[in-house]
């Protein structure tokens, strides 16, 4: 065979498995059992995504600086900076170092997902939008539960967690993978499995955690970083969020504000495929040439759980 007919060979393949992989998607909209939920974060106010399920946090508590403000005001909608027909879904925090002066953000969906492909795109910040640069800063995405009671065995918590000054151990960049069985705030107890990816991630980064078969692997930009067994396996039914807030024990001195920000494109959760990153990117690609904004097919469980946003 020549050099010219494997070229061939291989563009064709090429073309064959992305047709395929937009028909697939294509069949997954129009399947009325397909369970699966996208938000293109093409909303001008808060208000305006709270009318598809999501929620601000204003309960005071862990994690954070100790009784800081949970702000919804943090939570606002913007052009992308990179695309400006796009919209994006930003969270800002800031802080002095003190908690009356301190604002920590986070939004939260339904409690409704388990098992199933999870995944985002978002904008990790690695220095504050102004005042001076070092404080212990976490952007997240992630899903949780209510912890019941003190070393809940059916707590279920797993997540991405970038610390762009590091912290936890790190003195760099450095991305947390964490998988929770449960833990316990007085005295701090924890029963988790971890991983980290040593990298600065200032810019857009697709972050997409498969939970299957006793088995949940997160990969970040395509590349398998961590892998976590049955031990830490969620039980329950999760919230999905993104925050953003402060490292209390690695605040830098000094009382002059400073603030962070990052932000998300999307998010995405399918039930019932196990989706490999590239197959993510191609049935958001699809749903936003359909110009599908949100759309959302996963059930509630029965009975329907309150909506979660704190802890």
């Amino acid at each position: 065979m020549t050099l010219s007919s494997v070229l061939t060979s291989l563009f064709i393949g090429t073309i064959a498995l992305t047709v395929s992989s937009y028909t697939q998607a294509r069949a997954d909209l129009n399947d009325a059992n397909s369970k699966f939920m996208f938000d293109d974060f093409n909303y001008k106010t808060l208000a305006e995504a709270q009318k598809n399920g999501w929620v601000p946090r204003t309960q005071v508590g862990h994690p954070g600086i100790k009784n800081a403000t949970w702000w919804s005001e943090g939570i606002s909608f913007h052009p992308d900076q990179s695309y400006t027909n796009n919209t994006v879904m930003r969270l800002t925090s800031k802080t002095d170092g003190s908690a009356e002066n301190t604002r920590h953000t986070q939004i939260c969906h339904q409690r409704k997902y388990l098992e199933g492909t999870y995944a985002a795109r978002v904008y990790f910040n690695d220095q504050p939008d102004f005042g001076p640069d070092g404080d212990g800063i976490v952007e997240t995405f992630y899903t949780i539960s209510p912890l019941e009671a003190p070393m809940d065995k059916n707590y279920s918590e797993m997540d991405f967690e970038y610390l762009a000054n590091g912290g936890w151990g790190e003195k760099k960049n450095v991305l947390f993978s964490t998988s929770w069985e449960t833990f316990q705030l007085e005295p701090w107890t924890k029963v988790n499995a971890f991983d980290t990816y040593v990298k600065s991630l200032q810019g857009w980064n697709t972050l997409v955690l498969q939970v299957f078969d006793s088995e949940i692997k997160y990969y970040i930009n395509g590349h398998l970083f961590s892998t976590h067994g049955s031990d830490v396996y969620p039980e329950v039914a999760m919230a999905l969020n993104f925050n953003l807030w402060f490292i209390p024990e690695q605040i830098v001195e000094g009382a002059e504000m400073r603030q962070y920000h990052q932000e998300v494109d999307w998010v995405y959760f399918n039930a019932d495929k196990n989706l490999t990153h590239q197959e993510v990117l191609s049935e958001v690609k699809m749903l936003r040439a359909r110009n599908i904004k949100q759309q959302d097919t996963v059930p509630h469980g029965q009975p329907k759980l309150d909506s979660y946003c704190g802890l």
